[in-house]
């Protein structure tokens, strides 16, 4: 279905490749990184983006930062990881997939250690009574990478099958002819294949369904005009790209029939965080009666999170609103600037949130408790 993939790994050369988002749509670029800074850096600059698409960049990134410093023992790895860990997450404060991931790599190499050091521990005993080592067991470290490896490979395949699973139950909500309304981008560019709010699009699309999607610009970074109208115009899906401010004005004149967005964060009582323009955009589908979808893994659930105020919403650099897209600075010198890159929908705007497990409808208090394991 694409010609391109967010994030993958090279084994053999101890990188992870990522397509750097910043260039979209006029150049096709992909990065090969092995350092750890600049794994961080490239999910911080939002070269790598999009909830699951971070969860992916940060486990195979951790797996190449520790395999490339070559760790000698047992204990070696594990002080990587969990350093490797620490500092990944400081790259996206909001996106819980970030942090849901690196919490199973250490997992997998915590358990993978026990393991290992339990083998050698036999293996030792053995070579007392027998004078002979066991081959299987003598390098530890390399099995505790191939752990490492295994789990990464599995976060990527899951999301794979999570987008094909939002993708139906998403479809089942939605009509043939319908005018769609998106807001920054959670499609391919921000998963491993079909994405999370666009994969009901790419489905219908295979069916004939024949939407009309109008997609937000999603100032400031654009990723509604340079990302969601590149991926569905390569894809052959019919979409006009409008300015944030025009969402009102098309909602009035009847043009769209369903909101579809993703999202970064959902607390337990159904608020969510997503980019920023997305709480407007749910005021006005709820003033004309429009359905307002939110579309995400369940990895994306923080049951540690009773509410959206308790949500930590990131601040960027101001320069992306006042220097980034323009050829000379469009704020005057000394004038401040507000950079949020979320804001929280509250769930009495939400008509239904769709996982991979199925879909939530309001309150979501309770619906969302069948999705908890």
């Amino acid at each position: 279905m694409h010609d391109f993939r967010s994030v993958f790994l090279d084994d053999e050369a101890s990188e992870i490749v990522v397509l750097d988002q910043t260039l979209l749509p006029n150049e096709l670029r992909y990065l090969r990184l092995s350092r750890l800074d600049d794994i961080w850096e490239a999910i911080a600059a939002l070269r790598v983006r999009g909830a699951p698409a971070i969860g992916i960049a940060a486990a195979y990134g951790l797996y190449v930062a520790v395999k490339n410093e070559k760790p000698s023992s047992i204990e070696d790895v594990i002080r990587m990881v969990r350093e490797t860990k620490n500092r990944l997450e400081t790259s996206r404060p909001t996106a819980v997939n970030l942090f849901w991931a690196l919490d199973r790599m250490e997992r997998r190499a915590i358990l993978a250690s026990e393991v290992a050091a339990q083998a050698s521990k036999s293996a030792a005993q053995h070579v007392r009574r027998n004078g002979s080592a066991l081959a299987s067991v003598t390098d530890p470290v390399a099995g505790i990478l191939r752990e490492l490896r295994a789990e990464a490979d599995s976060i990527r395949d899951e999301d794979a099958s999570m987008c094909r699973r939002i993708g139906e139950h998403g479809l089942s909500l939605l009509r043939p002819g319908m005018g769609i309304l998106t807001h920054c981008n959670a499609g391919a560019l921000a998963t491993s294949e079909l994405g999370t709010a666009l994969a009901p699009l790419y489905l219908g699309n295979e069916r004939g369904y024949g939407f009309k999607v109008f997609a937000d610009e999603t100032r400031p970074l654009l990723q509604g005009a340079r990302l969601t109208a590149w991926e569905l115009s390569k894809s052959g899906i019919e979409v006009t790209v409008i300015c944030d401010n025009m969402a009102a004005s098309v909602m009035k004149r009847g043009l769209v029939q369903a909101v579809l967005v993703g999202t970064d964060r959902v607390s337990a009582n159904g608020d969510i965080a997503n980019k920023i323009g997305t709480l407007g955009v749910a005021i006005l589908a709820k003033h004309y009666g429009i359905p307002f979808y939110v579309l995400g893994p369940t990895s994306t659930i923080d049951w540690a999170c009773p509410s959206g105020a308790h949500i930590t919403i990131e601040e960027r650099n101001p320069k992306e609103v006042t220097t980034a897209w323009y050829s000379k600075r469009m704020v005057p010198e000394g004038v401040r600037a507000l950079n949020p890159a979320f804001d929280v929908t509250d769930a009495s705007l939400i008509s239904a949130i769709v996982t991979e497990k199925g879909i939530a409808r309001p309150p979501f208090s309770g619906s969302l408790d069948a999705f908890r394991g």
